[in-house]
């Protein structure tokens, strides 16, 4: 930063867990909480956290004993992009080359790269377990979720995941490495200069600005959103949880990084999948943008009554007739799925 610059506030340490006597951490600890919480320890006794501290190689030789040889996404990120998986500067394509390869062959290259001050970045990306790990799955588990949540694997050197959001409940475990984790509430996304969200690096909408690069006269906002940034480093066995919409910028220090998270959704509703909330988002671009503001603003408050108050818009209505204003039932989740296709 330069001298001349406006003072940022350092950002605020992000709220830590303290566990209870006798009390174990419960899902409903989290998902009822609007904010996001660090969980120190939560996966020390793992194995492969034991195997990490005891150093690269004795981690490295663990996973490839629990590699069954299926290839998993991998991202090699050009040296120019300093590690940042993003656009290249013109935002006619991507900072990173795709390939698949097995877990072993992609800490060879690790190993590898370690070696060069000059090396590329590369990350294998939300491999599922379950696909490339089976093995791995016996000795490491989070006891307070259900077993269908899927735990998916990180793994590289030293790249930044530029800041972005799920739409699920997230709880990342570092295994290896240290990560900086530095979260936004969802309010700061008009400060975030949010790039495509139809052309974006992995698929995820990303922050086209760099939080290290606070002085970019292109993006003058950002000061506003590092003001109320959160920040934690995470080393072997601590965890994160962030909440849906909760932006996140990750930052891998190390020369071998790997992280192993679970996502989850708020309810558990035959028919229902997270994507309907995001395939709702792009209906309203299109049903929307182009009305004039005040019919925007009457359609707002329509949506504000039925869909974002917590007051029952329904209440006067015998519950026999409610049909798709009452709860989510598998039933009620088909009478939408109808009611969006009758209307189109």
């Amino acid at each position: 930063m330069s001298e001349h610059s406006e003072a940022i506030p350092a950002p605020k340490a992000i709220e830590e867990y303290h566990a209870e006597p006798g009390r174990p951490l419960k899902v409903e600890d989290l998902m009822g909480r609007d904010r996001p919480l660090v969980i120190r320890g939560l996966v020390r006794d793992w194995p492969v956290v034991k195997l990490a501290l005891e150093s690269d190689t004795a981690f490295a030789q663990g996973m490839a004993q629990w590699d069954n040889g299926s290839d998993v996404s991998t991202l090699m990120v050009a040296p120019e992009a300093e590690g940042i998986v993003g656009y290249t500067p013109d935002l006619n394509g991507f900072s990173y080359q795709h390939f698949k390869v097995p877990i072993t062959l992609g800490l060879q290259r690790l190993a590898k790269y370690s070696r060069r001050p000059d090396a590329p970045g590369l990350v294998i990306q939300s491999a599922v377990i379950r696909d490339c790990l089976p093995g791995f799955l016996a000795e490491h588990s989070l006891p307070f979720l259900d077993a269908s949540v899927e735990p998916r694997l990180w793994m590289g050197n030293k790249v930044t995941t530029p800041t972005h959001f799920d739409s699920q409940h997230n709880i990342a475990c570092v295994v290896c490495g240290v990560r900086r984790f530095t979260l936004f509430p969802p309010e700061q996304l008009p400060n975030l200069y949010v790039g495509p969200l139809d052309y974006a690096p992995t698929g995820a909408a990303i922050s086209l600005a760099r939080l290290d690069q606070p002085d970019d006269p292109r993006y003058p906002r950002l000061k506003t959103a590092l003001a109320a940034a959160q920040v934690a480093e995470l080393h072997p066995g601590d965890a994160i949880y962030m909440p849906p919409l909760w932006w996140h910028n990750v930052e891998s220090l190390e020369q071998l990084n790997a992280l192993v998270n679970y996502w989850w959704a708020t309810l558990d509703v035959e028919g229902y999948s997270p994507g309907h909330a995001r395939a709702a988002l792009y209906h309203c671009l299109l049903a929307f943008r182009a009305l004039p503001a005040a019919e925007r603003a009457n359609w707002a408050n329509l949506f504000n009554h039925y869909v974002f108050s917590d007051a029952d818009a329904a209440s006067h209505i015998p519950e026999h007739r409610r049909g798709v204003l009452g709860p989510l039932t598998p039933e009620t989740v088909e009478l939408l799925k109808q009611g969006a296709r009758a209307q189109l």
